[in-house]
């Protein structure tokens, strides 16, 4: 439909025997195996590619970031992003009545926060969410006569536990 499709992620150049170079930061990596993973000396880039429709692994990189020691990994995404969407609107590749320029990310970074700086653009964003984060639904309401503070969240929302999900709204 000819949207605009922007990744994000944060890839990490190990550098463990690079002991004179400035600003290296431990950065998480897997190892084969369960509970393998390490911590190795190296640079973290904040990468954001365009992304080709349908199913490819075809991407063009347009702009890269070093991460430098006190960013915050969503902070920095949302001011990578801004100057990425300015300069496609600015070079004529999304004009207004374009659909809206969808960005995806991984579940490092902060979606609703992403979505709060960004909305002054015309974008939407889909981040993935940790399989094992929990989420509340809504406080249910207050009993009268009930003393005391009222609840802050309702029954929980397990993502991994089928049994605390409710039934769907919508099929």
């Amino acid at each position: 439909d000819g949207r605009i499709t922007l990744g994000i992620d944060i890839s990490n150049w190990l550098r463990p025997d690079a002991g004179t170079s400035p600003d290296r930061q431990f950065c998480h990596t897997y190892a084969r195996g369960k509970g393998r993973a390490q911590m190795i000396p190296g640079w973290p880039y904040s990468f954001v590619a365009a992304l080709e429709p349908g199913r490819t692994s075809w991407t063009a990189l347009l702009d890269v970031l070093r991460v430098r020691p006190g960013d915050e990994g969503t902070a920095l995404a949302a001011a990578q992003l801004r100057t990425v969407i300015d300069a496609l609107i600015a070079a004529g590749h999304w004009q207004a009545g374009d659909p809206e320029i969808w960005i995806v990310g991984d579940a490092g970074y902060d979606g609703p926060r992403l979505a709060f700086l960004l909305a002054d653009l015309p974008v939407r964003v889909l981040v993935r969410m940790r399989s094992d984060r929990v989420l509340a639904f809504p406080a249910p309401p207050r009993r009268p006569g009930a003393r005391g503070r009222g609840a802050r969240h309702g029954a929980r929302f397990v993502f991994g536990d089928p049994g605390t999900w409710p039934a769907p709204a919508h099929a």
